[in-house]
């Protein structure tokens, strides 16, 4: 599902705070051009969730050791998001620099922004994807096939993350087939940028009501 301007003026709005990390101004070293972060801002708030994104504030900040070695539990990390990070559990940070770990707020690879230089994921989805799980969702391919799964209904079990844009892939026994260009071209798995568009009602529900428990937000 995507936004129409009525759905952006009714959904609840979210704080995005960018913050570039970069080692110098070339662009494989981190620099990300401001008309990068607008695109980025307009690929995330295509998705229907509820929530609408609005950029609060965008700074660059030139640290070559924070580049290239900030990580989870690392000194780099633990010396930059205290200093940048602004507001609370219900506004986004999104720092970009050269390493992807997953913990609180959201950490992106620099060149995945729209008009970077990772191949098929260069539109703007691996923001989409985790920003997914900043609201509360799980992989689809969550517990494999068995468990709870992503804990949503609507979206089939499946076995194994998805790599490209396959067609009619059925990886578990349990009914339906794979939530990626069989059905629904679903946010919350590997496939490339290109066949990722849309998130199912199921999933929808789950992140609205995660927002209204964890982030005090009113979806």
């Amino acid at each position: 599902m995507s936004h129409s301007d009525a759905d952006l003026a009714k959904a609840a709005s979210i704080d995005v705070f960018f913050h570039v990390i970069y080692a110098d101004k070339a662009k494989r070293r981190g620099y990300v051009a401001k008309q990068q972060i607008t695109d980025q801002m307009t690929v995330l708030n295509y998705v229907n969730s509820g929530l609408s994104f609005t950029l609060a504030s965008t700074e660059y900040v030139q640290n070559a050791d924070w580049f290239s070695n900030a990580g989870p539990n690392s000194r780099q990390q633990n010396e930059m998001k205290p200093q940048l990070r602004k507001g609370g559990k219900s506004t986004l940070n999104v720092y970009t620099y050269a390493n992807n770990p997953k913990d609180d707020d959201v950490v992106i690879l620099h060149s995945s922004l729209p008009g970077g230089t990772t191949s098929n994921y260069n539109l703007g989805q691996t923001l989409t994807h985790e920003v997914g799980h900043w609201v509360g969702l799980y992989h689809t391919f969550q517990d494999s096939c068995s468990g709870k799964g992503d804990e949503v209904a609507d979206t089939p079990a499946k076995r194994t993350p998805t790599s490209g844009c396959p067609k009619g892939k059925d990886t578990c026994a349990a009914p339906g087939l794979d939530p990626i260009h069989s059905r629904i071209d679903n946010y919350m798995d590997y496939s490339y940028d290109a066949c990722m568009t849309e998130l199912t009602s199921g999933q929808i529900d789950r992140l609205q009501a995660q927002m209204r428990t964890y982030r005090g937000v009113s979806v």
